[in-house]
C-alpha cells in the first residue's frame, strides 16, 4: 500500500478504474512480454491492486521471476499502470476478496491451496481522457501549428512514490 500518495492522486485514479472489471495484466518472460486479461477484485483502491489466479498459470512463473508489471485498463478513459507485483498466499486476504462468481470461474473455493492473489502495489499510472473532443481538437490543432500544446495536453502522469 502507498504511503506517500496525495489524496487527489489517489482519489483520481479510483474514479478513472471505478467501473473498469478487466484490466490488462502484462509480465516479462525470457521471449518478451505477456499481457491477459484479469479481473480486478472490488476493493477500494488504495494503492494496491488485486487479482486471483492459480499456482499452475504462466503468470504465477513469471511473476516469482520478474515483478516488474503492467495493468491496463480501458473505460471512459485510458490507463497504464506501473508497479510490482507480489504473490499473496494469506487465506485471510483471499477469504476477504472472494466471490461466488469466482467459484465459478475457477472451479474451486478460495481455501485451495492452488488458489493465489497477484498484488500490484502501483508506482505510477499514466492516463489519457476520453470523451474530451474539444481538449483533444485543441491538442492537434496546437500540435499541427506548432504552438505549445502543454495546457491542453491529453494525458497526465500520477506518480506514487513509495
Amino acid at each position: 500500500m502507498a504511503n506517500n500518495w496525495k489524496q487527489d492522486d489517489i482519489e483520481t485514479f479510483r474514479e478513472i478504474i471505478k467501473d473498469v472489471d478487466t484490466a490488462m495484466l502484462t509480465t516479462a518472460t525470457e521471449e518478451g512480454l505477456v499481457s491477459r486479461p484479469m479481473r480486478t477484485q472490488e476493493v477500494e483502491f488504495d494503492g494496491d491492486l488485486w487479482f486471483f489466479t492459480k499456482k499452475e498459470t504462466n503468470k504465477y512463473d513469471e511473476i516469482l521471476h520478474n515483478q516488474d508489471v503492467n495493468v491496463a485498463y480501458v473505460g471512459k478513459s485510458y490507463v497504464s499502470v506501473r508497479g510490482r507485483a507480489e504473490i499473496v498466499e494469506d487465506l485471510g486476504k483471499k477469504k476477504e476478496l472472494w466471490s461466488k462468481i469466482y467459484e465459478k470461474i475457477m472451479k474451486t473455493s478460495y481455501d485451495d491451496p492452488n488458489v493465489i492473489l497477484i498484488r500490484v502495489n502501483v508506482e505510477a499510472a499514466e492516463y489519457w481522457e476520453g470523451g474530451n473532443y474539444i481538449k483533444k481538437i485543441a491538442f492537434y490543432y496546437k500540435r499541427m501549428t506548432k504552438q505549445s500544446s502543454k495546457s491542453t495536453d491529453i494525458n497526465e502522469t500520477l506518480e506514487f512514490n513509495n
